[in-house]
């Protein structure tokens, strides 16, 4: 059958919407009256059925999403506290300029992390024989680097003011380099879940590195943002819609959760 061209549908009342099958959404004829807004509003509709049926698509997806983002958010933070306080307390030649780099590495483009972990995971790279590459792994050290110069450089704002108003106090206690910056790191703790919360937040948002190292591989790699970019090009607007549903309620939850906690603790122990 012959397909008619847009001037031909509109000449007989007829428009192309969207319409969602077993293979995502395709093309269908309506009445010429139909909105794109009622097209939006079907694609939310089927979005929120996903979500309360509970799609298996969606969970597997939605789950290696907070597995990966979670574990980067964790090694950075592991790596980049003590990094962020041991700068705040030591006093080194070239230490501006290490500050002022944390800060610039903050607005590190994603795809340049992506494309440096790609060329030293491929096979020709020095890391190729551990084949990484298109693994989760990879995905995780991708978001590891890419966060770590945030948490480091909020960290350590954090902990040089602290630094500034006990300097004096810790130093008449003998507390000094190590022992100061492990002390303060304690003592900031509850500020310091902000910097946490900010790297966990552009770690669940990335797409281009972990579509570089990833691949975006069904069933493997596919995280919600790598989805989300798929299925909108694919134009199956329902299942976009329900993961960035998904991905904002667990960003909400998450914080909502650390903050509770926080506030728990603070109360507790002051």
């Amino acid at each position: 059958m012959l397909a008619l061209d847009r001037t031909s549908r509109s000449a007989i009342g007829l428009s192309h919407v969207g319409d969602r099958g077993a293979g995502g959404w395709t093309g269908r004829l309506a009445p010429s009256g139909g909105t794109p807004l009622n097209a939006i509003a079907e694609a939310l509709l089927g979005a929120l059925g996903l979500i309360a049926t509970r799609d298996a698509k969606l969970i597997e997806i939605a789950t290696l999403s907070v597995a990966v983002s979670l574990s980067a958010v964790l090694l950075a933070s592991l790596l980049a506290l003590p990094l962020g306080a041991a700068v705040a307390v030591a006093r080194f030649p070239g230490r501006h300029a290490l500050i002022v780099l944390l800060n610039a590495l903050m607005g590190l483009p994603p795809v340049v992390v992506g494309l440096v972990v790609y060329l030293l995971l491929s096979r020709a790279g020095p890391l190729g024989e551990l084949g990484l590459l298109f693994t989760p792994t990879a995905m995780v050290i991708a978001q590891t680097l890419l966060i770590l110069p945030i948490i480091a450089a909020l960290a350590r704002q954090g902990v040089e003011d602290a630094w500034i108003e006990y300097e004096e106090q810790l130093r008449s206690l003998g507390v000094t380099g190590i022992a100061a910056a492990a002390t303060l790191l304690w003592d900031t703790r509850y500020s310091l879940v902000t910097a946490v919360l900010a790297g966990l937040g552009r770690a669940s948002a990335e797409v281009g590195a972990v579509m570089i190292v990833g691949g975006n591989i069904d069933g493997v790699t596919r995280v919600m943002t790598t989805a989300i970019a798929l299925e909108t090009s694919k134009g199956d607007l329902t299942l976009a819609l329900s993961l960035g549903i998904v991905l904002i309620l667990l960003v909400l939850l998450l914080n909502a959760a650390a903050f509770i906690v926080k506030e728990s603790a603070q109360r507790r122990y002051g």
